[in-house]
């Protein structure tokens, strides 16, 4: 078999991202063969060598997919320290599951779980700026000048940040709009608008790369194969 990256490894048995795979392997907690292993960019021949983290042999699963259309009121942590309702929660599978990126409390809309990590770099490693699409609904009525602001560009926390699309629903409701941008920053969508005073009153991720939520009602998923991920991967927009 194929040599392959210790961390992609772990990250197509579901252990964790290839990030966070490094992390785990920096930490301390992943053996190769009963040796701690700490060195980054190490390869190792998955029909050979034996891997452990936190002393739990590992093994390459079948991969699943499933989209869901997340609703108010969950985190998309998998642990969390109050114990409220978390995405995975939502979703009936015994595979150890994981969002794909995040959507606050409150946000609504798209969000993919996975035991692929691989997968999830692709869609959320800031390199490959993928779109997001947002549709964003305003405490006031949001000015046009504003509006060409955050098309133009602005400083958010000594970085530049921009939408890269911005347009009203309506011409009636200027409170409502739909956004696209490529940032994976927390809470950016908030945090660019409240740069201007405004207050996000409901926010709901419509779009991520290629993926939708399709016709689903709030708080119901659906699993895809991964064909449908292969195939939704090709038409989302990757920058190498």
């Amino acid at each position: 078999m194929e040599m392959i990256r210790l961390n992609k490894y772990l990250s197509e048995c579901g252990i964790a991202s290839r990030r966070k795979s490094d992390e785990l392997i920096l930490e301390g907690r992943v053996q190769v063969n009963k040796k701690v292993v700490i060195e980054l960019g190490i390869k190792i021949d998955p029909s050979k060598d034996v891997v452990t983290v936190d002393g739990e042999k590992i093994k390459a699963k079948g991969k699943v997919y499933f989209i869901l259309n997340k609703p108010r009121g969950v985190v998309s942590t998998t642990d969390d320290e109050k114990n409220r309702t978390n995405v995975v929660d939502l979703v009936k599978t015994r595979e150890a599951i994981f969002p794909v990126g995040r959507l606050d409390y409150h946000t609504t809309g798209l969000l993919i779980l996975t035991n692929d990590g691989e997968f999830a770099y692709k869609l959320t490693h800031p390199k490959h700026h993928i779109e997001r699409e947002y549709v964003v609904t305003l405490n006031r009525e949001l000015e046009p000048a504003i509006a060409d602001k955050l098309l133009k560009g602005i400083t958010l926390e000594g970085r530049k940040a921009k939408f890269t699309e911005l347009e009203f629903i309506s011409k009636k409701n200027t409170k409502k709009v739909k956004v696209i941008t490529v940032e994976g920053r927390n809470h950016f969508v908030k945090r660019m608008f409240g740069a201007f005073g405004y207050f996000v009153n409901d926010l709901d991720r419509t779009r991520f790369g290629a993926f939708t939520y399709e016709k689903l009602e709030r708080g119901a998923y659906m699993q895809v194969d991964e064909d449908y991920i292969k195939f939704k991967l090709k038409e989302s927009k990757f920058d190498n």
